[in-house]
């Protein structure tokens, strides 16, 4: 039995710790146990790693394996897809891979990896799939008609999450907060209207974008290259220091191209699904 979790970026611009949108970059998590072993490809993770706390948090039993291509400290949700499939390996374990009683149990399993995690952002979005809008405690999707071109630019350095949040304000201007309320409104509504050009502005953030920038002028570079070549909209993903940009389906190689050379431009998509059960 094993698990498939997608990536995500979490923010979106203005949505800070309350949006998310989960990438068709997927990792894979199962159990170990007396009858499966861990093939070649997949590693058998300690009780340090955050699938095998988030499987033992949920009330799982056995070691754990992970299979992942996600990479870590670079701002793709690692962490959350990790605890989100961690804690899904061990309802699944517990309800015997019953893709129904999985599904009814996705509650437990966004309440271990958002505790874990200390925000929800990127484990709703990998949990429920697609872009889901999050208060840390219930978690929505938001249908879109949209189906660009992801566009996501990986630089070779990596950050801390916990280091970047510590480096963010403790208080914000009452304009600053106003302004990203209004965009977070915005980006929203624009997702599910399908209205492309007020991505642009709707994408906008005055909360911590800038000082993320300050350490990291190579991502803002790139996304400023991204945007100068025609993307939609674009962000730094989670803390950073990677990049993400929407584009038209079928340009997202295009705009790739003009991206700086000090990182890894990769075209992806949205992920629709979020956690499953393989074979479920």
């Amino acid at each position: 039995m094993s698990i498939r979790v997608p990536a995500s970026t979490a923010n979106l611009g203005p949505g800070f710790d309350s949006l998310g949108m989960a990438l068709s970059i997927s990792a894979e998590i199962g159990v170990i146990d007396d009858a499966s072993g861990v093939d070649d490809l997949a590693k058998a993770v300690d009780d340090h790693h955050p699938a095998s706390i988030a499987f033992r948090r949920a009330g799982g039993v056995g070691g754990v394996w992970v299979r992942s291509p996600i990479p870590m400290g670079r701002g793709l949700g690692f962490s959350g897809a990790m605890r989100v499939g961690g804690a899904a390996a061990a309802i699944a374990q517990d309800v015997s891979g019953d893709g129904e009683a999985f599904r009814a149990r996705r509650g437990e399993v966004l309440a271990v990896a958002a505790e874990l995690e200390g925000h929800a952002d990127n484990a709703s979005a990998s949990l429920f799939g697609g872009i889901v809008a999050t208060d840390g405690e219930h978690a929505v999707r938001v249908e879109s008609p949209l189906r660009p071109d992801v566009v996501v630019w990986i630089p070779a350095s990596t950050t801390s999450t916990n280091a970047s949040r510590t480096g963010l304000p403790a208080t914000v201007p009452f304009g600053d907060a106003v302004f990203n309320v209004g965009r977070t409104a915005l980006l929203v509504a624009a997702l599910a209207a399908g209205d492309v050009p007020a991505l642009a502005a709707a994408t906008g953030d005055r909360l911590h974008q800038d000082v993320r920038f300050a350490r990291a002028p190579s991502s803002r570079a790139a996304l400023a290259a991204g945007l100068a070549a025609g993307a939609w909209c674009g962000w730094l993903s989670g803390s950073g220091p990677t990049i993400a940009l929407l584009a038209d389906a079928g340009d997202g190689s295009r705009i790739a191209s003009a991206l700086p050379t000090d990182g890894q431009a990769k075209v992806i998509a949205i992920a629709s699904e979020g956690v499953q059960i393989v074979g479920d």
